[in-house]
């Protein structure tokens, strides 16, 4: 790390990359990933911690590895100040979707320098002129249209552009003359955080300030605690982190939500009095109209920034006709509880990067209870749309009881007879449904309103006996028709 003086540093770049969910974005991370990092020193990553750091010409670069610009909006909503470069993915053959001008939007807001890159450059349909043009609808200028943001093609597949993309990164960078000092108290921000079984809340975070050491006390607005120990990106121990670096730290009593300040204190007691109480939202607080219809669901995810990015984008899903009711949202595999719950609810259950254990898999299908598994956000918002919508289009199932011949018509008066007939076929029931057949065609339709048998009302009468029916309906009865009787139900369980 470069030493400008005593305590002022140089620290890495912190970029977040950004885009269309089929743009590439996570093809390029991983790229980079695979041939920046040694395989004999990445070896030690066991799993998705959130952010990852690079050596390139002799300088770091560290990239956060979110689930999108969900986990990005989230930090900047508590705040958080993490990233110092954002990098706009856009596919050269598809051009600009809606999650690009979304993305586009967040990086705004939040007033970083950004970087496009044009990718899939190597595809045969891939036009980058064309996207540059649709950018800059968007009031992105790229600097080949006389504008101040710099552009790169590249290909995730065959890594054409990928080292001119990190050229960039260094030297937009340099430019912004990233500085940090490591004599005041150690500032970060959560990028993720879950609850592991053997070692507790486990937390990575990427120092933004100071120097932060093994028994520093540090606390957010929800946890606090005492650093037992610090890991690198790669699951190696180490005993401090610089600014800039991406880290993983045990000690912490809770699991803090992602995009929240860590900070460092003298004591426990004082990085207890920083603590803000945190009321989450229940189903019992959500305010529902009578012309609304609540779908109930479970959301289970691999770690509290994916169970923040789901929550986050679901509630921006239009709930003018239908209410996403979340009964929980909490990480870990779904197991039997969670199925139980889904069917005292009615709810489905959505799993993000996450299984069901062969039990709980039993159970759901004996009880019908409905488990969605998915990889990638997009495909799950996209799901719960499709459900939402099925669940307003109310299925009506029509079951035919029996059939009536018509012997003879004692009244008729308006829109009302009184028939006297025999059952034929199944049975009938007052308050259902009629079709009229004359001669096997159907001639119009009516309400059965009253049932009798022997001159006593009944609330059926079954196949092979003589019975009295009050007809409605627009058309007349006459001797030897045929009357189909039926009842139509509305389904309203789709799981």
């Amino acid at each position: 790390m470069e030493k400008l003086n005593e305590n002022i540093i140089k620290k890495p770049p912190v970029v977040v990359v950004m885009g269309h969910i089929d743009h590439g974005k996570t093809s390029i991370l991983d790229y980079i990933r695979k041939t920046h990092i040694a395989e004999k020193e990445s070896g030690g990553i066991t799993q998705h911690i959130g952010a990852y750091q690079i050596e390139y010409q002799g300088k770091k670069i560290t990239f956060i590895d979110t689930p999108g610009h969900e986990a990005f909006s989230q930090m900047r909503s508590r705040g958080a100040k993490i990233a110092d470069i954002a990098v706009l993915v856009v596919d050269a053959s598809e051009g600009v979707k809606e999650q690009t001008k979304e993305a586009i939007s967040h990086i705004k807001l939040a007033g970083v320098p950004m970087i496009v890159v044009l990718n899939k450059i190597d595809k045969p349909e891939a036009n980058s002129e064309k996207v540059k043009r649709e950018l800059a609808k968007e009031e992105v200028l790229v600097e080949s249209l006389g504008g101040k943001i710099p552009s790169v093609e590249v290909s995730a597949k065959t890594g054409k552009g990928v080292n001119d993309l990190l050229d960039l990164i260094l030297l937009v960078a340099e430019m912004e003359n990233l500085e940090a000092d490591v004599s005041i108290p150690a500032e970060g921000v959560v990028i993720e955080s879950y609850l592991d079984a053997f070692r507790g809340p486990t937390v990575t975070f990427i120092l933004t300030q100071g120097l932060l050491k093994e028994g520093d006390i540090v606390g957010t607005t929800s946890t606090f605690g005492k650093i037992k120990k610090l890991e690198n990106f790669q699951n190696f121990p180490i005993q401090s982190v610089l600014p800039g670096d991406p880290a993983v730290a045990i000690g912490f009593e809770d699991c803090p939500r992602v995009g929240e300040k860590i900070n460092c204190f003298p004591d426990i007691e004082t990085a207890k009095s920083n603590l803000v109480f945190i009321k989450k939202q229940t189903s019992e607080v959500l305010e529902i109209s009578p012309e609304q219809k609540v779908l109930n669901l479970i959301l289970k995810a691999d770690c509290l920034g994916s169970v923040g990015a789901i929550e986050e984008v679901l509630n921006k899903i239009p709930q003018e006709k239908i209410v996403l009711r979340i009964l929980k949202s909490e990480v870990g595999n779904i197991n039997e509880n969670d199925v139980k719950m889904a069917k005292s609810g009615k709810a489905l259950i959505l799993g993000f990067r996450v299984s069901a254990n062969p039990i709980s898999q039993s159970l759901a299908e004996r009880e019908k209870v409905k488990i969605l598994l998915f990889n990638v956000i997009y495909d799950l918002v996209e799901e719960v749309r499709k459900y939402s919508q099925r669940f307003l289009e109310e299925k009506i199932e029509r079951i035919n009881l029996g059939k009536v011949k018509a012997i003879m018509v004692f009244l008729t008066e308006k829109n009302r007879q009184i028939i006297g007939g025999k059952v034929i076929e199944g049975e009938i029931k007052k308050g259902v449904s009629i079709e009229i057949f004359r001669k096997e065609e159907l001639i119009g339709k009516g309400r059965l309103i009253n049932l009798q048998k022997n001159k006593k009302d009944v609330e059926r009468v079954l196949k092979g006996e003589e019975c009295g029916i009050l007809y409605e309906g627009d058309v007349k009865i006459e001797a030897g028709d045929i009357l189909l009787i039926y009842t139509e139900e509305r389904k309203k369980d789709y799981f």
